[in-house]
């Protein structure tokens, strides 16, 4: 069964947002990345991108499938895990502390679309 972290919020599209003060931390769910299997290339936009809220701005590739993420907020990217590109398996060995972009969120509002640990449950299964 996969770990569901409390005190995060989350997107129907199994990524995940840990909210600082205006910066939206941004990765993907225990279940994603177990769904897909060993994690073997992150696609990531590059810092002073914009993203959008429902839009892709990048990408995980595995030995299985590959699957677009999916922004959850809108905003800049302030910062990315340039880590991940050599070692994109951190995802896969804890998915909560590997995250992928921070956000500077241009409308905080968006937010509210997102669901709790609990809610998330429900569809993580």
């Amino acid at each position: 069964m996969s770990k569901i972290a409390e005190g995060l919020l989350y997107s129907e599209s199994h990524e995940w947002v840990k909210v600082d003060g205006n910066v939206a931390i941004i990765g993907v769910s225990d279940f994603a990345q177990s769904e897909m299997g060993d994690i073997t290339y992150v696609e990531m936009p590059d810092v002073d991108d914009e993203v959008e809220a429902g839009s892709d701005f990048g990408a995980l590739e595995s030995v299985k499938t590959s699957s677009e993420l999916i922004a959850p907020v809108s905003g800049k990217v302030i910062a990315r895990n340039d880590e991940l590109e050599d070692k994109p398996e951190l995802i896969n060995e804890d998915a909560y502390e590997a995250w992928i972009i921070k956000v500077e969120m241009s409308d905080a509002s968006e937010l509210d679309a997102l669901l709790n640990a609990s809610a998330y449950a429900n569809i993580a299964k």
